[in-house]
């Protein structure tokens, strides 16, 4: 029963209830002791009425008032002389005196717990003032027994009566959370479980219901988080899939590009001058597919290959991808601007480094194409201290919201109709894994600029700029 909500919601409501009757029983105790005490003086007083109507009262009469009374004396104290009205013989001494007339709460409570937890008979004195103003004080003597046997009388009913309201007051608290709570936690609980059996299937996301705020809340909150799974296990199966299609493709591109390279090789050996200047372009070009498809295409592996970092001349790398970007503008009005400084060398894989230029500058041919307006594209490289920077700028249309949002996710940071999203995701693993970072510098109406930036010696950039 402790192990459910519902157990220890009825076992702490009994006892939370059963706390409260007793802060209640203890000043209701000392208020029945005082009531009793105040009651036996107005029996005395009302017994001494019977002296005051005849001064002579015969021993059995007297006797007779004394025990209706349950008192053994009576003392009226009227214009300042203290008379003994009725008095009988006491089996003991006086053991203590209590003053009615001017107590307070903290008194009362005190002398009714100890009155009530001592078994001892005693003979008390109790003073208070006469009703009516019939005198000044009166004074009696009495048992303490018969007052105590009252009082746990008095205790075990209020205390039954409190139990039986705890129990009540339990059961209707149980009832009303368990209809109210227990049973909306209960469904949602069951809808997680429902979920959690098939997390690919959409039907069985749940559907807020409760009119409760704080359930509500948290129902919409668990429908957002098994909508955003079900949708990443949906795009994993995709990846699984493509890489699977990618492996299969590149097996067999591979062998077709190996058929082409042994061409390649007897066109290198034409005497024609265009030839001879195109041909190791083409080799080139040819090679570095072959290796591509070796490598599975990026996302077909689960990762890409490690990257095998070389010094290089930063020109002639871009130099290399303009000359394909070249042939690839067409009759387009699209001007390729290169402002790498001759001598800049930096440390990275060749091959890894050419394909993140050359999709960033393919984009970029792409974007400003897709206007029809004429338009130019600048590759600018520069260093300081600790790294080096290579920026591919574009005076294109710049990249909408949703390309921003999703930047670097495969299949969703897509900027032209009918992209993947693959090539900046592809690119941006790649510069990670030289330990740089690959980033917006910005975008706008004017255009979009990306960044390249690749660490100077053996560390890495800082995390806050590889989490860009």
């Amino acid at each position: 029963m402790f192990n459910s909500l519902s157990g220890r919601l009825i076992i702490l409501t009994t006892i939370f209830v059963m706390i409260a009757e007793v802060l209640i029983f203890v000043p209701s105790i000392a208020r029945f002791r005082e009531d009793y005490l105040n009651n036996k003086l107005e029996r005395a007083q009302i017994a001494s009425l019977a002296l005051l109507a005849d001064d002579m009262l015969d021993g059995e009469l007297e006797k007779e008032l004394l025990e209706n009374a349950g008192v053994f004396n009576v003392v009226l104290r009227r214009d300042q002389v203290r008379q003994l009205v009725l008095s009988s013989d006491m089996p003991q001494a006086i053991a203590a005196t209590y003053d009615m007339r001017d107590n307070s709460a903290v008194v009362l409570i005190r002398d009714a717990l100890a009155r009530f937890v001592s078994p001892q008979n005693e003979v008390i004195r109790v003073i208070g003032a006469p009703v009516r103003d019939a005198g000044l004080l009166i004074e009696i003597t009495m048992e303490t027994d018969p007052l105590r046997m009252t009082m746990i009388d008095y205790g075990i009913r209020i205390l039954i009566l409190s139990a039986v309201i705890s129990v009540i007051t339990a059961s209707l608290l149980f009832v009303a959370m368990r209809a109210l709570l227990l049973k909306p936690i209960k469904r949602v609980v069951g809808d997680m479980q429902n979920y959690a059996a098939a997390p690919e299937d959409a039907r069985r996301i749940i559907v807020p219901s409760a009119s409760v705020t704080e359930l509500r809340e948290a129902e919409e909150a668990l429908q957002k988080l098994e909508t955003d799974l079900t949708q990443a296990l949906r795009q994993k199966e995709r990846l699984a899939q493509l890489g699977s299609a990618v492996s299969k493709i590149s097996h067999d591109l591979r062998n077709i590009l190996t058929s082409a390279q042994l061409f390649t090789d007897r066109i290198e050996m034409s005497e024609d001058p265009t030839v001879k200047r195109m041909a190791p372009k083409l080799v080139g070009s040819i090679t570095r597919a072959v290796h591509l498809c070796e490598s599975t295409l990026a996302f077909g592996k689960a990762e890409e290959p490690s990257p095998t970092l070389t010094r290089l001349a930063l020109r002639d790398l871009v130099d290399e991808v303009i000359d394909g970007e070249v042939l690839a503008i067409g009759d387009h009005d699209v001007e390729i601007v290169c402002k790498v400084p001759a001598m800049m060398m930096v440390r990275a894989d060749p091959e890894q480094l050419y394909r993140v230029i050359a999709n960033l500058m393919r984009n970029a041919r792409q974007a400003i194409t897709a206007t029809s307006q004429p338009g130019q594209i600048n590759i600018e490289g520069r260093e300081d201290a600790g790294a080096w920077y290579v920026d591919v700028a574009d005076t294109g249309p710049g990249l909408p919201p949703k390309a921003q949002e999703f930047l670097f996710a495969p299949f969703q940071g897509g900027a032209r109709k009918g992209g993947s999203g693959l090539g900046l995701a592809i690119s941006a693993e790649l510069v990670k894994g030289h330990g740089g970072i690959l980033d917006l510098a910005w975008t706008g109406p004017d255009g979009t600029c990306f960044t390249i930036t690749l660490p100077k010696g053996d560390g890495t950039l800082p995390d806050r700029q590889l989490d860009t």
